[in-house]
């Protein structure tokens, strides 16, 4: 790379955190227990039975936090709300819960840091699922509820939210892939859950517009580019279903009101009727938002299976601590791919970012290969925006590192250090280099 690529004017640059994964306390000031609360303390589920229990005590130790994004110079703070905080239970609201992300808020604006809140970011209230989870309907009228409370208290003071971060995680990794809380393993359970979440995502934004609130609001999908593994035709079939499954089930109804066609007749196959698409649902699915978060590791390569579904194939080149395979190419390939196929709409990157198995060595910690892996997608990134792209604003995952879920504490995404046993937060190089790339709104 040579030269600097400078960024645009008022492009915002930030990190992000979700509530499981940092704040602990998790039967403080009022909290009910969640799905991962549950799932972490199920044997076998989570790495080395680790839990959120404590984390990294983020609901304690937020006032040193906020202080340390801005010697770091973070312009924004995207951060999820615990719904188990607001309404441990059915029907009762919770103001401790909301207390504390008032104060959070008051602590970011004190510091010039811009509040970007994540409205449900996987901790599912316990209680809910009791009822049969997101895969009952009455989950979108219990959204619905939560999150008008939340516009109440705090739409004033919190400028963009996020009503959902990562459906397909949510529906297809959470309940066909069993990996992540509640572990369930049915596919026609799973597209009820992504048609519900969805779902309570329209009518969120329908309920923000109504409450006539001067900010922004949109939603965050995981995406990612998938390559076939040859031209072979049943493998150029297998990477259009993998890409049916993780980008496009998501996108279609968003941006054009309906499924996928072509994944319709494959899940009504495999899974049945979609006799929980009720009449107008889609319409409230595809209300418009203001902007598009997009969250992007990896891409994905892919050949047939026997039965012409997709298999993945192991990556050639370079990858994370994750085994994800580092590829930059495809985080402009997929943000041009939005612009030319889905909207002009606003886009963030609301997560990017990669784990490496980093050490503390005489107080430091050393890290080039994050300091490569954000250095070129950022200029990836960069790439989009001197064509044209709309892109506005970049979140490195994570600010810390934390509790990976299923992967526990194994897994380091953080530009920060957090010695568990102590609390101790040590940035890394990567968070200095970052601060450098902030200052200056571009890199070398």
């Amino acid at each position: 790379m040579n030269g600097e690529l400078r960024f645009p004017e008022g492009f915002l640059w930030g990190t992000a955190t979700a509530a499981y994964q940092v704040e602990g306390a998790a039967q403080e000031d009022g909290r009910g227990p969640s799905i991962w609360d549950t799932f972490a303390k199920t044997p076998g589920k989570v790495l080395n039975g680790d839990t959120g229990d404590v984390a990294c005590d983020h609901y304690h130790r937020y006032p040193e936090d906020v202080r340390l994004m801005k010697e770091l110079g973070m312009q924004a703070y995207r951060f999820s709300i615990a719904w188990p905080r607001i309404f441990p239970e059915k029907g009762r609201y919770n103001p401790k819960g909301t207390d504390f992300y008032k104060r959070l808020v008051d602590t970011l604006h004190q510091h010039g840091i811009l509040p970007v809140a994540t409205i449900y970011h996987w901790d599912l209230p316990q209680w809910i699922q009791d009822e049969g989870g997101w895969a009952n309907r009455r989950s979108v009228d219990y959204f619905v509820e939560y999150a008008n409370t939340l516009f109440r208290e705090l739409g004033d003071v919190v400028p963009l939210w996020i009503t959902h971060n990562e459906p397909w995680c949510v529906s297809f990794l959470s309940h066909w892939l069993g990996q992540h809380a509640p572990g369930h393993r049915d596919l026609r359970e799973a597209l009820q859950v992504a048609h519900h979440v969805l779902l309570s995502h329209g009518r969120t934004v329908q309920a923000y517009r109504e409450a006539g609130l001067s900010g922004r609001i949109g939603i965050t999908l995981n995406l990612t580019v998938v390559d076939a593994a040859s031209e072979d035709p049943a493998d150029l079939r297998a990477a259009q279903i993998s890409d049916g499954n993780a980008n496009r089930w998501f996108l279609d109804p968003i941006f054009r009101g309906s499924y996928p066609a072509d994944m319709v007749e494959i899940y009504t196959e495999q899974a049945g009727p979609f006799d929980f698409v009720h009449a107008d649902d889609l319409d409230i699915i595809r209300r418009p938002i203001d902007f598009l978060g997009v969250n992007y590791y990896t891409r994905s390569v892919v050949r047939a299976g026997e039965d012409g579904m997709p298999k993945p194939v192991p990556p050639a080149g370079p990858v994370t601590d994750m085994g994800w395979e580092v590829h930059p190419e495809s985080l402009y390939r997929l943000l041009t791919r939005l612009r030319r196929e889905y909207t002009g709409l606003p886009l963030y990157i609301t997560e990017n970012g990669a784990a490496y198995p980093d050490r503390v060595v005489d107080g430091r910690v050393d890290d080039p290969e994050r300091i490569a892996y954000l250095r070129d997608h950022f200029a990836a990134a960069h790439r989009f925006i001197q064509e044209g792209g709309n892109l506005q604003g970049y979140f490195v995952w994570s600010f810390m590192d934390n509790f990976e879920w299923a992967f526990g504490y194994s897994k380091r995404f953080g530009l920060v250090y957090v010695d568990y046993a102590t609390q101790t937060r040590i940035p890394k190089a990567s968070a200095l280099w970052y601060r450098d790339v902030i200052a200056a709104n571009g890199i070398r």
